[in-house]
């Protein structure tokens, strides 16, 4: 399957020397994924329809005293109900999405689950920015029309993203410029009138229901006049195209495996970014519980990929060998138990699709039972020969349980063929306990038994399991045999979550020319600019310059000529003779000063008006106390110089 279906020789434009689609996204492109949220919007449609068409019968059940037309009421519900579950079904085909973003070689390996991208509507920045710029920075928003612009093309891209890294670096981009916007336009305490518009990742009918009944969480777009929703959509688009690209990664490679396995970290450290962010989303499948959930899932695929990896080189029948794969198998089947046990827990249990949870308890039982049949066929193969190192071997196997079976030690099960043997065709009966279960599991839900390959691999390893039992089983088997204890889970390669690098991306502020963010910000507040008109008497500004950018009128002389114009000390410089010095320095600002001699000079200040401010603490000034101002020993030493 490609990425993209692209229209034949498409003329390319040319923007500052870029190509006509911006790094990281297609807006042409016809994704699998596009096709999945088109079926979904049509879906939630027939599901907000059958919603109404019960509630509109359990009303009318409620106040009919008629038996005919209660008896035709409850008929209607019945139809109305196997409706809905049909409809059921067929969202949850939609929500696991498998077959859409797996790797296209073919492959004999189980599916991983990807996240779907949360789609959204188009959002004008235009008005509201304008208007803002104008109301709050005294400044013409018509001048900001080109940044605007960009800004909307930056969010249009990042609702196509490729998958890959670029599409992630286009988001992760978006994200730390809507931290730009949110600094610049949104003041926490009003809102801005701005509508973001995001449709749920993953829908459950059960919500949708629900919704009839609680008016809460609903299977239809979430909207917000909050810039919060738009940043955690942002993130959580993030985490799951990792999902995609990590599902898509070639598995039957090394290569492949380790950027599999990459994949799904940072996915997981990015959701959890968001569930540590934001705790406080609006959207169900935002919420704290569901991102630990999904959190879980990504890292038991990763560790997934861990087994795969070990796996592709082939499994040797030897000692060694065999003890870290089952182990390795344990782990996998470990972390699955432990999300589907999350997955079962209310409210994730109500929310989370059903193929999701049944595939993660699918491959619980499944791995557990390859941890079985590896440690059966080392012990069942296993021969001591000479030069055979004992002691590491009796270490291993002693580390290999939590404990022993009772009456048995490591070393004297090494040297006993018939304990060995044993104790081996325990763990292939409890091997193949483990494998029917995956089977039956995988049977009781529709799409999994749709997915043909995940079929094959567990009739397989079940058959495999039973041949090995066969080979070996004797008439008195259930009565000699003991419970064979559980594999102790332990990996080489623990995965853990990734977080986001935010830090490494270089992203520039679209609208740097309001000035220094720490500054010209939403959450400050200041007089319109004025205009001060004054002279340098004899080579004296009369104020000396403090700060950073924006520079600051400091030590200013009550009776120089720029005080008499209006200038008030702790004044910021936002401009001189049209020249803009938001960005300038103090020395900067200086030299622009100097530049006019004894001329008038126009220069344009704000005020502060938050009591709370205060001055940069970096000085311009020599010393305390200091005679002279810093105008006049620059005019000093120039003097001196030339």
């Amino acid at each position: 399957m490609t990425d993209a279906l692209l229209p034949a020789a498409p003329q390319p434009l040319e923007k500052e020397n870029d190509g006509y689609f911006r790094k990281g996204c297609n807006p042409l492109a016809q994704t699998g994924r596009s096709k999945l949220q088109n079926q979904r919007a049509a879906l939630n449609q027939q599901i907000l329809k059958a919603v109404r068409m019960r509630t509109g019968a359990e009303n009318l059940l409620k106040v009919a005293t008629n038996p005919k037309v209660r008896e035709q009421v409850r008929l209607e519900l019945s139809f109305v109900n196997s409706d809905l579950q049909m409809l059921k079904e067929e969202l949850e085909g939609l929500n696991i999405s498998v077959g859409v973003y797996q790797n296209t070689e073919e492959a004999f390996t189980i599916p991983l689950i990807p996240l779907g991208l949360k789609e959204t509507k188009d959002v004008d920045f235009s008005v509201v920015l304008k208007d803002f710029i104008l109301e709050h920075y005294s400044e013409d928003g018509y001048l900001y029309e080109d940044e605007i612009a960009d800004l909307m093309d930056l969010r249009q891209a990042c609702r196509t993203p490729s998958r890959d890294e670029a599409g992630v670096e286009l988001l992760m981009t978006y994200f730390i410029q809507l931290g730009f916007v949110e600094s610049r336009f949104f003041p926490p305490t009003r809102q801005m009138g701005l509508l973001f518009t995001w449709d749920l990742a993953f829908q459950n009918i059960g919500i949708i229901q629900r919704a009839v009944q609680y008016d809460s969480l609903t299977g239809v777009p979430v909207s917000q006049q909050n810039l919060l929703l738009e940043k955690a959509s942002v993130l959580f688009n993030t985490g799951a195209l990792y999902t995609q690209i990590g599902t898509r990664c070639d598995r039957q490679t090394q290569a492949g495996l380790e950027s599999a396995i990459d994949a799904f970290q940072r996915a997981a450290g990015v959701l959890n970014y968001l569930k540590e962010t934001f705790t406080h989303t609006p959207s169900y499948d935002m919420s704290p519980a569901m991102l630990s959930v999904l959190v879980k899932m990504m890292l038991a695929q990763a560790q997934e990929s861990v087994f795969e990896k070990i796996s592709l080189p082939g499994i040797r029948n030897e000692f060694f060998m065999l003890v870290k794969v089952a182990q390795e198998a344990a782990k996998v089947g470990e972390v699955y138990q432990q999300l589907h046990a999350a997955m079962s827990q209310v409210p994730v249990k109500e929310n989370i699709p059903y193929s999701w949870a049944s595939l993660a308890c699918v491959k619980g039982h499944h791995y557990s039972a390859l941890a079985h049949y590896f440690t059966a066929i080392l012990l069942i193969d296993h021969q001591v020969k000479p030069g055979t190192d004992l002691d590491h071997q009796e270490k291993c196997l002693s580390q290999l349980y939590d404990r022993m079976p009772e009456g048995l030690t490591p070393l004297a099960t090494l040297k006993n063929d018939q304990q060995r043997r044993q104790l081996g065709k325990s763990h292939l009966r409890r091997a193949m306990t483990h494998h029917e279960e995956s089977v039956r599991e995988a049977s009781l839900c529709k799409k999994l038994r749709s997915i043909e390959v995940l079929q094959k691999v567990l009739c397989a390893a079940q058959e495999r399991s039973r041949l090995t039992y066969a080979q070996h089983q004797e008439d008195d088997d259930l009565l000699n045999l003991i419970d064979a204890p559980s594999v102790v889970a332990k990996t080489e390669q623990e995965v853990d979550i990734i977080l986001p690098q935010f830090s490494k991306l270089t992203v520039t502020d679209f609208f740097q020319k309001l000035g220094p963010l720490s500054v010209f910000s939403a959450n400050k507040r200041w007089t319109p600019p004025r205009s001060i008109c004054f002279t340098a008497e004899e080579g004296d500004l009369g104020f000396t310059l403090r700060g950073n950018a924006p520079v600051q009128v400091h030590f200013l002389d009550p009776y120089c000529s720029a005080s008499v114009a209006g200038a008030r000390e702790g004044d910021y410089i936002v401009s001189i003779q049209l020249v803009d010095c938001k960005w300038l320095t103090v020395s900067e600002v200086m030299k622009l000063l100097k530049s006019f001699g004894e001329d008038e000079i126009e220069m344009k200040v704000v005020s502060l008006l938050d009591s709370t401010s205060s001055m940069h603490n970096k000085s311009a000034t020599y010393s305390v106390g200091m005679q002279k101002t810093y105008s006049m020993i620059c005019l000093a030493i120039d003097d001196d110089d030339k």
